[in-house]
């Protein structure tokens, strides 16, 4: 998706405010089922959309909750798992489900609009892009290594192997290793190849400006890093802290998944798959979240675009749909040479090279 053009300047206090106020508020209009109980705490990510005419009242588009992914041992050969349920991953995947349906709606869309003959989308003019977040990402660093800590860590790992500054990081986890990545390489690797423009705290601006700039005279257009703005947003409700008071909370297994276009589910973290699912029926469709791969892929190649419409027909594989966006893999690649990314731990190719049904 293209960035819009004319962007907005936004008073970042301000904004900030009204960002969070309509996040918790949409939050709060949630059942409670799925939201953290006693001394329970999750984390809380929200899209928003903002507009030229009324910035300060931006919509939420897609709202998530979520503390927890899967461990390397129980990735699924299927794309039928929620693999990453953290709060900013859920959000974005819901936000992916949205931007499906606004395509294929028979009314225009009141915030994309059609770029090209290509298939390409972006956001209307003045619009803008936003995320909030309770807490910062996980893998955040408080500050981004210079350029000899970049040689040294490069040395240090080759010798060691192992890193511990400047290089994408894994999401932190207890027993079974995980292989996802922190949500803060994820984020930056949106504002390369993706969503872009959102709101998080002040002190993650250095890091983030400082890893899209290696890449700022190598990624061509329309896929230029975009710098984003952070505003710092006031402090969340006690069910979004992570410590409060002497007697440290217990994360929430849950992942809320909501979107404006009517998706409402709530997802397991640590089974990938749909809020009371018994064993028994572990496996069955019906238990498979929207936000999985495959529900994803489903959804994507039911569109009238010109990449899917050529294999609609065919056996295809997620894997393969994914190497047809010859522009996004480049840049991708382009990504992973950079120093900060180097060390960025690709999947094992079991896990994309399911077959996506046709519909």
């Amino acid at each position: 998706m293209l960035r819009s053009s004319s962007p907005q300047t936004l008073d970042g206090v301000l904004w900030a405010e009204a960002a969070s106020s309509a996040a918790l508020r949409q939050y709060c209009a949630l059942p409670k089922k799925g939201k953290p109980q006693g001394r329970e705490s999750t984390v809380l990510a929200a899209f928003l959309i903002s507009s030229p005419e009324n910035p300060l009242n931006p919509t939420v588009l897609s709202l998530a909750t979520g503390t927890k992914c899967l461990g390397a041992a129980r990735l699924g050969p299927r794309g039928d798992l929620v693999h990453d349920a953290h709060a900013e991953v859920i959000a974005r995947r819901a936000l992916l489900r949205l931007v499906y349906a606004e395509i294929s709606a028979e009314n225009p869309s009141s915030w994309l609009v059609a770029s090209g003959a290509d298939g390409r989308w972006r956001l209307k003019d003045g619009h803008q892009l936003h995320l909030y977040i309770t807490q910062l990402p996980c893998g955040v660093m408080p500050v981004p290594p210079s350029p000899l800590e970049v040689r040294r860590e490069q040395l240090d790992t080759m010798v060691n192997g192992y890193s511990d500054v400047g290089f994408v990081q894994r999401k932190p986890g207890r027993g079974d290793t995980t292989l996802s990545v922190s949500c803060f390489d994820k984020i930056t690797r949106w504002c390369v190849v993706g969503i872009q423009g959102f709101c998080i705290e002040d002190n993650v601006v250095k890091v983030l400006g400082a890893r899209l700039s290696c890449l700022s005279g190598k990624v061509p257009d329309p896929l230029k890093p975009s710098k984003p703005l952070f505003f710092e947003a006031p402090i969340p409700p006690k069910e979004f802290q992570q410590t409060s008071g002497d007697i440290p909370p217990l994360t929430c297994g849950y992942s809320i998944c909501w979107n404006k276009s009517g998706l409402h589910e709530v997802v397991l973290g640590t089974t990938g798959r749909k809020q009371g699912t018994s064993s028994k029926a572990a496996s069955l469709p019906s238990t498979e979240s929207l936000l999985c791969k495959i529900r994803l892929a489903e959804a994507f190649i039911s569109l009238e675009h010109p990449l899917v419409t050529k294999f609609r027909h065919e056996k295809i594989s997620y894997r393969a749909i994914k190497d047809m966006a010859c522009e996004y893999q480049q840049i991708l690649e382009l990504l992973r040479k950079a120093p900060f990314f180097a060390q960025w731990r690709a999947k094992p190719t079991s896990v994309d090279s399911f077959t996506v049904p046709r519909s």
